[in-house]
């Protein structure tokens, strides 16, 4: 590996061993990188000085803000990580706040100080945090200060944790108002880490997937150039957040590479987004399938005509709704499927090339199978184990679990496909036990975790629930202490403890009791079991 920059080495010390690393491959033109990069100026400064600072980067309800403002703001903040709060490269910084153009300025500030960027969703409770910041070691904290409370739960239980400052508070935003707008970026290595990325595993146990400073523009270099295809004059919008990879590059990283713009709106319902693609004058979205089928319902009420390309990912997309937003909206959405430990799409299609029940063929730069269960490829038409190989790949922070997701020198994403006579891939289910729920990725242990801890509850299980509109739900059964009743009441009091206790997102939406669990001789839960019931 090239020399690092990073004074502090913890990222690079809990790299897993070369040899469980996968097989990268840099196949394209575009993918050819320098051996020092730091995305920050990939992304910002290079625009600037390429003369592009006058264009628009970011906009918000509260206005605009320029290539050069943003370069500005990023800077300031740089300096406050540096100056106020000694930040050292290789640092790892917690950001938490909703999508808003501070949280933007936080991203390009960390990555320009040389810092690590771990997002956070907003979501997210203080037993959730607590997981994060100490698996990674975390020492900084930039908070949107109306988010400060799960944070300030979680800080006992955090000794590493002692640098954090909160936006929008009066002390902070007029300290990094009094910092130099000029910022001389740290020399980055390609591969010296810019940000963890946290996933919940099966097991509820927070992954660390960790992506170097290449690897934040590879994703940049091969889905939207391949199949956006975007101009400068492009306007993005969408409703993951920051946290997520899928809203980093969608709405953040992916604009700033092609000089374009995006709009940043902190809270989505379906007719707000509707109405925000029409304020803008947005002509790229990305959400999820279920928010899709939302707006599909709700299209004719607003002017939408500025509107050109829809991409989906986070969960599977199901044919009908597709075609359902295509009559109501006459676009065809892109679809496609990536991945955490893959930083973004892999597996996608150009809107001329979408098949009907098919996700899409492997983007140039990514190639991708189907093996069985003894790592040989299956016949087209034969379900098995996805496997991908591209320029970016799993990386885990310190986790056992490296050597399940690369094999052979594949990225084996969880999730089981058949690949037809022409390269097209078609999604089947999940081969883990994750439950994907409009579009986000929950955790049944984790769930269960979270029954368990209440009073009244013996012991339960959580499985996925097929579901029309959010794609899967939540169903947890429920075997309750003799003292306690079943009924409507428990339900909702269960329900509520879940949201109190983890991201709200989670809790279980259908609660069935029962009075014992399907269990083998050694005690384990059969899952298997639970998703056949009625």
């Amino acid at each position: 590996m090239e020399r690092t920059a990073h004074a502090d080495t913890f990222a690079r010390d809990n790299l897993p061993p070369r040899g469980q690393w996968p097989e990268f491959r840099f196949d394209l033109p575009e993918l050819q990188y320098p051996a020092r990069m730091n995305c920050a100026t990939v992304l910002l400064d290079d625009m600037v000085k390429a003369g592009h600072g006058a264009r628009i980067a970011i906009r918000s309800l509260d206005g605009e803000c320029t290539y050069l403002q943003l370069q500005a703001q990023a800077n300031r903040m740089a300096n406050l990580l540096v100056r106020a709060m000694g930040l050292k490269p290789g640092n790892r910084v917690l950001l938490r706040g909703p999508n808003n153009p501070m949280m933007a300025a936080a991203w390009l500030a960390v990555f320009k100080a040389g810092g690590i960027c771990v997002g956070t969703m907003p979501l997210l409770r203080a037993k959730e945090l607590t997981e994060i910041v100490n698996k990674a070691e975390i020492t900084h904290a930039l908070c949107d200060r109306r988010l400060d409370a799960e944070l300030k739960l979680a800080l006992p239980s955090c000794p590493a944790l002692k640098e954090i400052r909160y936006w929008y508070d009066d002390e902070t935003d007029a300290l990094i108002g009094n910092q130099p707008a000029g910022f001389k970026n740290v020399n980055t290595s390609a591969e010296d880490v810019a940000l963890i990325a946290f996933t919940s595993g099966t097991t509820g146990k927070p992954k660390g997937t960790m992506h170097f400073h290449r690897d934040v523009v590879a994703m940049c270099d091969c889905f939207p150039r391949s199949c956006l295809k975007p101009s400068m004059d492009d306007i993005f919008i969408g409703s993951p957040p920051l946290a997520f990879t899928f809203g980093l590059g969608g709405l953040l990283c992916f604009p700033l590479r092609f000089g374009a713009s995006t709009a940043l709106v902190e809270k989505f319902t379906p007719d707000s987004m509707l109405e925000a693609i029409q304020e803008f004058k947005a002509t790229i979205l990305f959400t999820a399938p279920t928010m899709y089928r939302a707006l599909a319902g709700i299209w004719g009420k607003y002017d939408l005509s500025s509107l050109k390309k829809c991409v989906s990912a986070g969960e599977a997309l199901p044919d009908a709704m597709r075609q359902l937003f295509k009559q109501a909206s006459g676009i065809e959405i892109i679809d496609g499927i990536g991945a955490t430990e893959m930083i973004h799409i892999f597996i996608s299609h150009a809107p001329e090339h979408a098949r009907r029940g098919a996700t899409g063929q492997a983007i140039p730069g990514y190639v991708a199978v189907v093996l069985d269960e003894n790592g040989d490829r299956c016949a087209p038409g034969q379900i098995g184990r996805l496997a991908v190989k591209g320029p970016t790949g799993c990386r885990y922070l310190a986790d056992e679990r490296q050597s399940g997701y690369v094999q052979n020198g594949w990225n084996l994403t969880g999730d089981a496909y058949v690949m037809d006579m022409d390269g097209y891939f078609i999604y089947q289910a999940r081969t883990d036990d994750m439950i994907i729920s409009a579009g986000y990725n929950i955790a049944g242990p984790e769930v269960e975790g979270a029954l368990l801890s209440h009073a009244a509850v013996a012991e339960c299980g959580v499985v996925g629930k097929p579901d029309d509109e959010r794609g899967m739900v939540v169903k947890a059964f429920v075997v309750l202490k003799k003292d306690f009743s079943a009924g409507d009441a428990m339900k909702k009091e269960l329900q509520d403890h879940v949201k109190r206790n983890i991201a709200p997102y989670k809790y279980p939406r259908e609660i069935e009791f029962a009075t014992a669990l399907p269990r083998t001789e050694t005690g384990k839960l059969q899952r298997f079991k639970l998703r056949t019931t009625p």
